[in-house]
């Protein structure tokens, strides 16, 4: 893979870690409660990092990047609405699940299309999208315990 090419690939994806920076930013605004938006504030952080971790990338430190399964719920699997408002609680959670999941894919695909060119490359995307799974989870585990509970 060209410099030029690499560049692009950490430009894309500090562009999405900015677009859910801002989306958990935004979401604040619409959390009626403290613990919800102290949670929303955490995810935005953890955001932020991943923007540090790909900036790390762009000069090639990616000597000590592991990677950690994680387990998926598969709730926002079965979602059909796609015009959720961020209306509640658990419609906040709706939609923080399905951009969890899309920034896991979008990683995912990444990681597998540099596994033969750039190992280090193909375990740092695998990296992010465990990363963006763990939020997944947390969501999902958010929306199993106070929406699901008493269905």
């Amino acid at each position: 893979m060209d410099i030029m090419t690499f560049h692009k690939i950490i430009d894309f994806a500090v562009e999405r870690e900015r677009e859910a920076v801002d989306f958990y930013h935004d979401l604040q605004n619409s959390a009626k409660f403290s613990s919800q938006k102290a949670m929303l504030q955490e995810l935005e952080n953890m955001e932020k990092t991943h923007i540090l971790i790909l900036e790390k990338i762009r000069q090639k430190d990616m000597k000590s990047i592991t990677s950690t399964p994680v387990r998926d719920l598969k709730i926002v699997d079965y979602i059909v609405d796609d015009s959720i408002e961020p209306d509640s609680f658990p419609n906040i959670l709706l939609i923080a699940m399905k951009r969890e999941d899309k920034a896991n894919l979008l990683y995912r695909d990444l990681a597998n299309r540099f596994i033969e060119e750039d190992i280090e490359l193909s375990r740092l995307f695998q990296r992010l999208a465990d990363e963006e799974a763990g939020h997944k989870l947390k969501f999902e585990l958010l929306y199993d315990e106070y929406v699901l509970k008493d269905n």
